[in-house]
């Protein structure tokens, strides 16, 4: 009885009415709205299982089950069974209920990752050849067929050339006598052809009257002409109809044939439509499967964790002491837990937004004392861990955030709300004590494995190999309704009591003493609603570890008592109750202001991850351009390399082939010096200087000393001054001041003026040097071999310039050298031109031409 009274308490009926929505069919709406909780963790699990199947099912386009066609076949079944006569339309419904069933089996058998619902489809038998018999005697109309049998066929044959014949005679006579006729029309009186007279014109067509109008101005007569005809049709009426009945007789008796096997069809499919419905109830929710947590070896904590050790020696000394129920370990973690009712409201019934709670108790927990303001949402907590553990039992999704676990509760028992009756002479506390009579008769009977004629709950039952009920109680306002000092002394001995023989118990309380019980068991664990002391309103939400205050005066103040009442009753509270609230009022600010801090540190975290991601991946593709780039290099070197060895190479044989002559040896060095101006850099033109950058109006330039990007109004004048404006200010800048977006610097006249001096300086000294020196033959061609090349890429500069030194005084019969030193940050390069620079040895140096390696290597020429 409590159980029902629990469903009724937590409106698991409205839940289900919710859920019935969601069905597809009249068999599944039936069973959503008296849905079963399963009696066992196995069951549990089967029912998660197709949830959860059907779920991904359903996200799938091409996955999901269609149950068109499927119909409420269990009325004629039993008619069947009972070997009564089944219609055409019963007929025609079971038919469009085994293929239906057959298109379920077709899509589940099509999917891979659906072990549970194929074992389900498995067991459908659709009968197909059963479905055709019907569909072949059975027409769209629900009407025997005239394909059913041949006999029938000919005896509709018969009536419709009957019909004929009467209708021949009777527009007739509807042509002779059309003065005597009301209409031009032949109609059907008692399953008989008859025409409309005029009743003053009777005697004008002989026959049977069958009927009149409601006026009597019309006659409805059987002309004696047709009275056989008529007779002959009924007669092959009645044998059509015998004729049918019999077609139906035999489709009936191959359905009640199978019954057994359309029985389990329509449980089947009902089950998968009660799976379907559960995964889109729960995708409407936002729910997530539960995971149940399996419960750990038994412990004994300690009442008082200051005396485990003489607790410990006490139980061990005790031995006619009565059985210390061992602790199972639980655990519940349920983040952002939503009530499921409360989502429903805000979405179709215009309710306030859903606050959702979170609940995290711990393994050692056996007992939540929620305490605060009424109003604040303490019932409401209850509800909603009532129903997500309901939720979860019967194989739904659950409206919380992952992970959702908990632990499989045998039975789930509240106490909520006021059971006062006047008929029963039931006062608030006499039905909650009845009520929560009922629940400890529940937890007894479990405890004892529901012994016969046990009544006594402090019986002895040590050394016995009982199993503890892994029940969860829930219970509202505990020991209220009654005086308070022994109120609070009942719900104290209540819950100790229940903290032995519950796996959790979550009670909401305005009693202090229950606040303290933390604080003397470790079982027992506190909890309070929210209050907001600025906008004088509940919040909603649940803080864990600090008990709540009652907020009696304040919310009696705010629905609008006197003032005078509450400054009253404000002078009656005792001095140590109000230094309790000071105190859990700053535990509370205390609490808003690190969660302030941890979101706001968890928002920054976030930023800062986005950030290292975005960094990360530019770093990367720097990187990949970087190797691309040096791939191209390398093989633009590799094919230039190529190109001039061949071209040398075919000089060198046509030198051989031939006769040395004054002439070939003249055309051979012409050849070579075309090759040394197609590929060697010291021959190409200079590659002309990049322009500075220079603003103008328009352009966005930045301002590094004041870290600021502006936009140019004016381009720079003859001093040199630009205009520019930021945000609403507008100012002059220096040209030498800014710089563009991307980091250029504008080149200044004292700028160009020091460049240009810097040339004229370059090009006489080169002009002294070029005097100073002997004039080299145009035959001077640097040809590039494995033994005068040096690759110096990730050396030192230190141990490059030993590898250099060596490297001079091996190429000195080639009188040049190429060293390899790569491109990179350029160090390396500076190191090795320094020390070419003052080698002895060294006449000149050079970058290789971009096919031979570019700024990554340096030709050395030797004196």
């Amino acid at each position: 009885m409590i159980q029902a009274e629990t469903l009724e308490l937590l409106e698991w009926p409205r839940l289900c009415q919710h859920l019935a929505t969601f069905a597809a069919t009249k068999l599944g709406v039936a069973a959503a709205l008296d849905l079963e909780i399963p009696a066992t963790q196995v069951q549990t699990a089967e029912l998660l299982a197709q949830t959860q199947e059907a779920y991904q099912l359903e996200s799938r386009a091409s996955g999901a089950l269609n149950f068109e066609g499927i119909q409420d076949i269990n009325t004629s079944l039993q008619r069947a069974e009972l070997q009564g006569l089944l219609g055409g339309e019963e007929l025609l419904a079971i038919a469009t209920t085994l293929a239906g069933a057959r298109q379920l089996r077709r899509i589940i058998d099509s999917e891979a990752d659906v072990p549970t619902l194929k074992e389900l489809a498995a067991q459908l038998r659709t009968y197909p050849e059963l479905e055709q018999e019907i569909h072949r005697c059975i027409d769209d109309r629900a009407q025997v067929a005239d394909r059913a049998t041949p006999k029938l066929a000919g005896i509709r044959v018969q009536m419709r050339q009957l019909r004929d014949r009467i209708y021949q005679i009777l527009q007739g006579i509807l042509q002779r006598q059309s003065n005597a006729v009301q209409e031009q029309l032949i109609t059907q009186r008692s399953g008989r052809f008859v025409i409309p007279v005029k009743a003053p014109q009777k005697d004008a067509i002989p026959g049977i009257v069958h009927d009149s109008s409601a006026s009597g101005a019309t006659l409805y007569v059987e002309p004696h002409s047709t009275v056989n005809l008529n007779n002959q049709m009924r007669q092959l009426l009645r044998q059509e109809q015998a004729e049918e009945e019999a077609v139906r007789r035999a489709l009936t008796e191959q359905v009640a044939a199978v019954k057994p096997d359309l029985d389990r069809l329509l449980v089947v499919v009902t089950t998968l439509d009660l799976a379907v419905a559960k995964a889109r109830y729960s995708f409407w929710l936002q729910a997530n499967p539960p995971k149940f947590i399996e419960l750990g070896e038994p412990e004994l904590p300690p009442k008082n964790p200051e005396k485990f050790d003489e607790e410990k020696e006490d139980r061990e000394n005790s031995e006619n002491s009565q059985l210390l129920i061992p602790n199972l370990r639980s655990q519940i973690t349920l983040r952002q837990l939503r009530h499921p009712l409360l989502v429903w409201q805000q979405q179709y019934e215009q309710g306030y937004p859903v606050v959702p709670v979170d609940l995290t108790i711990g393994p050692h927990i056996r007992v939540v004392a929620i305490t605060g303001p009424n109003t604040g949402g303490k019932t409401v907590t209850l509800k909603t861990l009532g129903l997500a553990a309901l939720m979860a039992k019967a194989g739904m999704f659950v409206a919380a955030r992952e992970p959702v676990e908990l632990p499989w509760f045998d039975n789930i028992l509240a106490d909520i709300g006021d059971e006062q009756s006047l008929q029963q002479s039931l006062s608030t506390f006499s039905g909650h004590i009845r009520r929560i009579s009922r629940i400890l008769e529940v937890l007894h009977n479990k405890s004892l494995g529901e012994e016969e004629g046990e009544e006594n709950l402090n019986i002895p039952i040590a050394n016995s190999q009982m199993s503890i009920p892994k029940s969860l109680v829930l219970l509202d306002e505990v020991g209220a309704g009654t005086d308070p000092s022994e109120g609070s002394a009942l719900a104290i001995a209540l819950l100790q009591y229940l903290a032995q023989h519950s796996l959790l118990t979550v009670a909401t309380t305005h009693f202090g003493e229950l606040k303290a019980l933390k604080y003397q068991d470790s079982r027992f664990e506190n909890a309070s609603v929210e209050f907001d002391d600025n906008s004088m309103q509940p919040t909603y939400r649940l803080l864990w570890g600090i008990p709540g205050r009652s907020n009696a005066l304040t919310i009696a103040k705010r629905l609008g008592l006197l003032p005078e009442i509450v400054e009253e009753a404000q002078t009656y509270v005792g001095g140590a109750s109000q230094d309790v609230n000071q105190v859990i009022a700053g535990l509370e600010a205390q609490r808003r202001k690190q969660e302030i801090k941890a979101r706001e540190a968890t928002q920054l975290l976030h930023q800062t991850e986005k950030l290292h991601r975005e960094v990360s991946q530019k770093a990367a593709a720097l990187q990949e351009r970087e190797r691309e780039l040096k791939i191209a290099q390398e093989v633009a070197v590799n094919e230039a390399i190529g190109s001039a060895k061949s071209e040398i190479a075919q000089i060198i044989r046509r030198l051989q082939s031939g006769n040395p002559t004054a002439q070939n040896a003249q055309q051979a060095t012409e050849t070579l010096n075309q090759i040394s101006e197609k590929h060697l850099p010291s021959r190409q033109q200079p590659a002309k200087p990049k322009p500075g950058f220079m603003p103008k109006a328009g352009d966005r330039i930045r301002i590094p000393s004041l870290g600021q990007t502006a936009e140019v109004l004016s381009g720079p004048d003859a001093n040199e001054e630009l205009s520019v404006r930021f945000g609403i200010m507008k100012m002059s800048v220096k040209l030498g001041e800014i710089e563009s977006l991307d980091g250029q610097k504008p080149e200044t006249k004292a700028q160009l003026a020091k460049v240009a001096a810097q040339a004229q300086a370059l090009a006489t000294a080169k002009a002294k040097q070029a005097a100073a020196e002997p004039a080299k033959p145009n035959s001077e061609i640097a040809i590039r071999t494995a033994n005068n090349s040096i690759d110096l890429r990730g050396a030192r500069v230190s141990d490059a310039e030993i590898e250099i030194d060596r490297a001079l005084s091996k190429a000195v019969e080639y009188g040049v050298l190429w060293i390899i030193h790569g491109k990179g940050t350029g160090q390396l390069r500076r190191g090795v031109h320094e020390f070419l620079a003052n080698h002895p040895q060294v006449s000149r140096f050079e970058l290789a031409s971009q096919k031979e390696g570019g700024a990554g290597v340096t030709v050395v020429y030797l004196k």
